[in-house]
């Protein structure tokens, strides 16, 4: 069973476009990179990381989907997150994975168990509870390899209760600077993500202290300074209606996304757009909780949101 790491490792970057030419200075630059050590990327590098915690049942569809890749990873971690149902058993049949086990401590510290044990340079994450189609990460690196950007995530099939969905509006997903579409609600699914170490040496892991809603931080963190990069092609699965999904054990999520935009606010150089944008959020979402408050008559809990209001100007 394999050791976590100790210590942040740093990643250096290879690149070069499909054509043979080097990317601009200005991107080389920004990550700190050296000219002279591009090398042509032909070769994928890819760390698998799958969080675990109780999903027994789920885990080897997922385990299944990756080890059936079309595009072989060049390893796959699964960290159980203190399991107390037969994951330890489930895992026993997976000789060739690398097994993280760890007390349980929440979704975003087995990810981040995953990335510091990850010796890929790019990373790509699956809940346990989800699987890929079989050309995900084929079209991914393909996709990438004819790209600069440094996250890649794509379109998904959900499935409610054994019955294919479609997504609402408000779940469209977009490439490109999407900081601000990132606002209302978490539009990219760690399920469907591939991104580079080096984005997680520039700002930062999954937030421990945030029990729900730690991809939307990340994902406002990210946007805030990387363009991304948005296949259309749903390219996995994603189940959801359990009774153990986090959304489903916590009241009022926009708390928790509240909380996430007032740390960018704090700590993250924003544009005065995006500043602006990030305010006028807040701001409709303390409106959506107090209405909501005041609803079930929590007047004296309503205030507390009013006042963080007023604290914005408005």
């Amino acid at each position: 069973m394999s050791q976590r790491k100790t210590g942040k490792k740093t990643l250096t970057p290879i690149w070069i476009r499909k054509n043979g030419t080097a990317q601009s200075a200005d991107f080389m630059s920004r990550l700190g990179i050296s000219a002279s050590i591009v090398t042509q990327k032909n070769q994928p590098d890819i760390s698998v990381i799958i969080p675990t915690y109780d999903r027994a049942h789920t885990l080897p569809q997922a385990i299944a989907s990756v080890l059936n890749q079309t595009l072989k990873p060049r390893e796959v971690i699964v960290v159980d997150d203190g399991s107390t149902d037969n994951t330890k058993e489930v895992l026993s049949h997976y000789p060739g994975i690398i097994i993280i086990d760890q007390k349980n401590n929440g979704v975003s510290s087995a990810r981040n168990a995953g990335i510091e044990q990850a010796n890929g340079e790019w990373l790509a994450f699956l809940d346990s509870d989800d699987e890929w189609l079989p050309v995900k990460l084929e079209k991914q690196w393909a996709a990438i390899c004819n790209d600069d950007k440094l996250i890649c995530h794509t379109e998904e099939i959900w499935i409610r209760n054994g019955q294919r969905v479609n997504p609402m509006k408000k779940h469209q997903k977009f490439g490109g600077m999407i900081y601000e579409k990132c606002l209302p609600l978490c539009v990219i699914s760690p399920s469907s993500v591939m991104i580079h170490q080096s984005v997680f040496n520039d700002i930062g892991v999954f937030d421990e202290s945030l029990e729900v809603c730690e991809d939307y931080d990340l994902w406002l963190r990210i946007c805030s300074k990387y363009s991304t990069l948005f296949i259309s092609e749903p390219l996995i699965v994603k189940y959801g209606g359990h009774e153990d999904q986090l959304s489903r054990k916590y009241w009022g999520m926009d708390r928790f996304r509240i909380q996430a935009m007032e740390k960018i606010l704090s700590f993250e150089e924003l544009s005065a757009e995006d500043e602006k944008a990030t305010v006028d959020m807040i701001v409709q979402k303390c409106e959506i909780i107090i209405n909501g408050m005041q609803k079930r008559g929590k007047d004296d809990e309503a205030k507390e949101w009013q006042e963080k209001m007023k604290s914005y100007n408005y």
